[in-house]
Parts: structure tokens; sequence; C-alpha cells
């Protein structure tokens, strides 16, 4: 009755049926019974809903102590209760409880979920080494578990996160290590010509871009792109994905021409898929400003590129979007190009009026 009543949002009553069932049994088996742990765990749940963290954490903690002294400290159904208690710790922001909670039973894969959450509340307040190394935990807790299957999109996502966090924290090395992980993982189980692959093969070589390393993303990008050209054909615009990321690196190998060629097929392909006026037509509009810019195409048509790309992150993004700014300023370098000062100077007052709007919110 008590999990129904918390089920329609009728909290009290919910907790004075708890009561009441937890009053009898203590009447009936004693203070001590295990026959006690399922109310009192059920009352824990609804008093940490409504926000009673101090009575939730009582419960959850009488909880667990009947737990260990009817099943042992090692039980599994400690698990649990742990994990909610390790949760609402983590929302009250008690993180070293919380920790403590999750390491109670760090031989069960749920734990290791549960220290990842711990672990990205580090990383937002800015303690990323020790989300680091509550990340790698983690990771270890659920692959010595069993539990979950270690081709999870979870713990494929918490791999790719992790190697981005390292690579931020200028630990690249690290973070290409979960990649190749990731991409060994996929390949072992799915075979190297999966299209499943190309993700990891293309953070992967975002990866070495990072480095600087051009020459290894350009390789991995190649294998990538003629992965899903058998798997999906030339026109398909999954394609595009590898695809737009080869002409980038080839754009910076200085092997402009060839990334032309690429960067127009993207944009043939997504202009048929998406529409012309698409947010991904207008990223690879944007690459292809870039490649063209260096390759010395006349201004003007670049100019009617950019005002298109403009066109459309108005219609995705707002005229006073953060994400307009950068084609703005590129706009007006080709209207000064250009001596279009008139035009110029109306653009220039709407960027500064952005980039003063921004700048204002970064203080709040």
């Amino acid at each position: 009755m008590g999990s129904m009543y918390s089920t329609l949002k009728k909290f009290e009553k919910s907790i004075s049926v708890y009561k009441r069932a937890i009053d009898i049994m203590e009447k009936k088996f004693g203070e001590d019974s295990s026959f006690l742990i399922t109310p009192i765990l059920g009352m824990a749940k609804v008093l940490g809903t409504i926000g009673r963290a101090g009575k939730a954490v009582e419960c959850y903690n009488r909880a667990i102590s009947l737990l260990e002294s009817s099943r042992g400290f090692e039980n599994e159904d400690l698990v649990i209760p742990l994990i909610s208690l390790g949760n609402l710790m983590l929302k009250e922001g008690k993180g070293k409880d919380a920790e403590t909670c999750f390491l109670y039973g760090e031989k069960n894969g749920k734990v290791g979920m549960a220290m990842y959450s711990l672990a990205n509340a580090k990383c937002a307040r800015g303690e990323a080494d020790e989300a680091v190394t509550l990340c790698r935990r983690a990771l270890e807790i659920i692959k010595d578990s069993n539990d979950i299957a270690l081709d999870d999109s979870t713990i494929e996502k918490m791999r790719i996160d992790l190697a981005e966090l390292l690579h931020v924290l200028g630990r690249a090395n690290e973070g290409r290590e979960l990649l190749e992980e990731c991409l060994l993982i996929n390949e072992r189980l799915k075979g190297k010509e999966h299209p499943s692959s190309v993700k990891h093969l293309v953070n992967l070589a975002a990866s070495y871009s990072r480095s600087k390393n051009y020459v290894e993303a350009e390789r991995l990008l190649r294998i990538g792109l003629d992965i899903m050209i058998k798997a999906v054909g030339s026109d398909d615009q999954s394609i595009t994905v590898p695809m737009l990321n080869l002409a980038v690196t080839l754009y910076n190998l200085k092997q402009d021409n060839d990334a032309e060629q690429l960067a127009l097929e993207v944009l043939r392909i997504r202009e048929n898929a998406f529409g012309k006026d698409s947010l991904p037509v207008g990223e690879a509009l944007d690459c292809l400003v870039s490649i063209q810019s260096r390759l010395g195409k006349d201004e003007s048509e670049l100019l009617k590129l950019l005002k298109r790309i403009l066109t459309i992150q108005e219609k995705e993004f707002g005229e006073d979007g953060k994400e307009v700014i950068d084609t703005l300023k590129k706009i007006v370098f080709c209207m000064d190009k250009l001596g279009m000062k008139d035009e110029k100077f109306l653009l220039q007052k709407r960027l500064s009026m952005l980039r003063m709007k921004f700048k204002n919110q970064m203080r709040y």
C-alpha cells in the first residue's frame, strides 16, 4: 500500500502506511527482525523523494544494519540500500559519504555505475583528477563484476566520456588508450568491418588530430569511410561524418584540393538527405568556406556561402544565438576585403552587441 500511495504521489499517506507496517512488525517480530527491512526501505525512498533527507538517511542506515546483522556484511542485498543511500548523499552534496557507500559494495556492477555518478558530480565541482580516479575505479568494478556486458552502450559512453576528460586535462595518451579499447572491444565482438566501429575510428582520429598527428588521423578516417561506403553505399548521409572529418584532416595536412572535393561531396549528400537549409548542410558549408578561402577562391562567392550559413544558423538558433558570432566575424572580415563598408558597419554593430550580451552572461 505504501508503494501504491507513493506512485500516486500521496507521500504523507504512504509514510503513514509504512509507519503502521513497521509498528505492527516491531511488536510481532521485534525491533531487530529482518522483516522490517522492506517497509523501512520503502519509507526511506519516500522521505528522500520529498526532501526529508535526514530522516531518509536514518531509515537507510537502519535497513543496512538489519541486513548486515541478519545476512552478513558481504550479502548482495546490501547493494541496493547502499546505492540508494549513496545517491541521496550525493544529492545532498556529501560526496565523501556517498563514496563510502559506493565503495562498501564495490564488487557489484551497480555500485560501479553509482560511483560513475559520483565522478560526474566531482567533475562538475572542478575536482577533475578525483573524477578520473573514480571513473577508472568504476570501470574496473563493472569489468570485474561481469554484471554488465563490456560493449554495453552505457559502459561505452563512460569510456568515451573519461577519454574526453583526460584529453581536456592534457593526458591525451591515457585518453587514447580508452578510445582504442572501445575500438578493440567493438571489433572483437562485431568484426573489423562492422559499421559500428566507425564512430570509434572517428573518435580515435580526433584524438590524434588533437595531438597534431594528422597522418594517423587520415589513415583511421579512410578506414572508417571505406567501411561505411561498403556497408551503406556512396550516397548515404551516414558516410558524411567520417568524410567531413577526413576533409578537415586533409586541410590540416595542406592537401586543400582533395579536402575541397570531399567537402563538396559531403555538401551534395547532406543537401539531398536533410535539405539545403539544414544544420548539417551549414556544417559542411563552414568547412568548405575555410578550404576555399585558403585556395584563394573569389571572395564574393565565399560571402554568398557565409550568408547562407548565417541564415541556417539564425533559423536553428535565433538571430541572437551564440552560434552565429563566428559566422558574423567571418562575414565582416570578408566584407572588409571586398570594401563593403556600409554593409560591414551594420553587421559589426550587431556583432558587438552579441559579444557584449554573452560577455555579461559570463559574469553571472
